[in-house]
């Protein structure tokens, strides 16, 4: 079975390529989705985040506040680094798991924030990058998730540029017209591969 990482920065498209696989039959694993996992109640990485952050980063309910996490990893790398450190290993593990458990000829690993070292981590075949230009990206964030423009463009330049996620990656899947459009780029990436008939 082949192993392809999608990749992609806030706003290009991945979920929708990730959609599109899943309709397609491929199996695939959205790192965002196990992180999510990973973390919910109870869970051993809850446990290490509460113990690292304190119960700020709790909702009256015990969950975990993804929303204030977000906004204050944003704010101080120091507390990136350290909820990287704490959710990296289990979150690895966990895509080891379902990758070790998928069928079919291929599955694909949604990683959003997809580095060189994931290639060997994941054990992967090859690595796409969805990308759409930046202006574009704000525009879908503001419009689709509630961002204001300022946020979008400060959360974009955190981000790698376009021109150093192609050079990582083995294909890049453009995102800058319609989903129709999009579904095109992708399904011939899939030819490409022979993993559709076209």
């Amino acid at each position: 079975m082949k192993r392809i990482a999608i990749a992609g920065g806030i706003g290009a498209g991945k979920s929708a390529v990730g959609q599109r696989l899943g309709q397609l039959g491929f199996a695939v694993i959205d790192t965002d989705a196990v992180a999510h996992d990973v973390t919910s109640v109870g869970q051993p990485a809850w446990r290490a985040l509460r113990d690292a952050f304190g119960d700020a980063v709790l909702r009256a309910d015990g969950t975990l506040d993804r929303v204030f996490v977000a906004d204050v990893v944003f704010h101080d790398p120091s507390s990136l680094r350290r909820l990287n450190l704490i959710t990296h290993g289990y979150i690895g593990a966990e895509v080891m798991k379902q990758l070790s458990s998928a069928t079919g000829t291929v599955a694909f690993v949604a990683i959003p924030l997809f580095r060189p070292e994931h290639r060997d981590v994941f054990q992967l075949d090859q690595a796409w990058a969805v990308l759409v230009d930046p202006d574009t990206a704000v525009r879908r964030l503001v419009a689709h998730r509630g961002f204001n423009e300022a946020d979008a463009r400060a959360r974009l330049a955190t981000q790698m540029s376009n021109d150093e996620r192609a050079a990582i990656v083995d294909r890049v899947i453009w995102n800058e017209g319609s989903l129709d459009e999009l579904h095109v780029s992708l399904d011939e990436a899939l030819r490409a591969l022979e993993l559709v008939r076209g």
